[in-house]
């Protein structure tokens, strides 16, 4: 992942980004959920969390204008006899993360994070959670452009604004992907993941009040399907608090 810093007080340059985009989308008014699931192939009470993730909507009547889930696999069951294809340590490091800010010595699979904050209770229900988290007004908007798709490379535009310090994170989900489990404790299980994460972007910062817009690139796994991609940004505050999430399928003349 490569990604230029282009500040928001060079309007033409902004404008001529939006130009070259094929399909684009914005953030809206009120605080979107994101919804991180930390799982592995390599974990036998994680297919039913997986499950729950990929009926997310069905089950909820929820929209992605209300909440968007992100699978992350994890790499630290990788020893239990099964090497989880869309694990990364990258992932791992996250959960880490968001443990150390939430003062907790322990990650465990499957854990699921609100808005970066955990969630114990997911098991009972998750939809009452997400709407009190979308009646609260927005303190920091997106905007998602996608330009083109090439050399196995996605490139995009992604503006931010925050009342607060935050960091900008984007990612490259894809849907419908299924792994027939051949060792470990699913030996024999075909699984089926949505929402999964498979290139994850660097951070960049966000200063309180000030606008910015990048362009930026992912790669593209060369099994991946195109039309089951899409892009995921999200501003989060030093505290761990996920202030806004957008997020952007593939446009039908990039899934081709």
């Amino acid at each position: 992942m490569k990604a230029l810093l282009l500040f928001g007080v060079f309007p033409c340059a902004v404008s001529n980004m939006q130009a070259a985009e094929i399909c684009s989308k914005s953030s809206p008014a009120h605080t979107v959920a994101l919804l991180e699931l930390y799982t592995s192939e390599g974990c036998d009470s994680c297919p039913p969390a997986d499950k729950t993730i990929s009926r997310l909507y069905q089950s909820t009547g929820l929209n992605s204008e209300q909440v968007i889930p992100v699978s992350l696999h994890v790499d630290y069951w990788d020893y239990l006899g099964w090497k989880d294809v869309f694990a990364k340590k990258t992932y791992t490091d996250r959960q880490r993360t968001l443990a150390d800010l939430a003062n907790s010595r322990t990650v465990y699979t499957p854990e699921i994070f609100i808005a970066g904050k955990e969630l114990r209770s997911w098991r009972n229900g998750m939809a009452d959670d997400i709407r009190r988290i979308n009646q609260q007004a927005a303190t920091a908007s997106l905007r998602l452009g996608i330009e083109k798709l090439a050399d196995s490379k996605l490139f995009f535009t992604i503006q931010g604004n925050s009342r607060q310090d935050a960091k900008l994170h984007f990612a490259l989900l894809e849907q419908g992907l299924v792994s027939k489990i051949q060792a470990g404790e699913n030996r024999g299980a075909t699984l089926q993941h949505d929402f999964v994460a498979r290139e994850w972007g660097d951070a960049y910062p966000l200063s309180a009040g000030k606008a910015a817009s990048f362009a930026a690139q992912l790669s593209v796994p060369a099994n991946a399907k195109r039309k089951n991609l899409s892009v995921l940004a999200f501003a989060q505050d030093k505290q761990g608090n996920v202030l806004q999430a957008l997020s952007l399928p593939l446009c039908e003349a990039l899934q081709q």
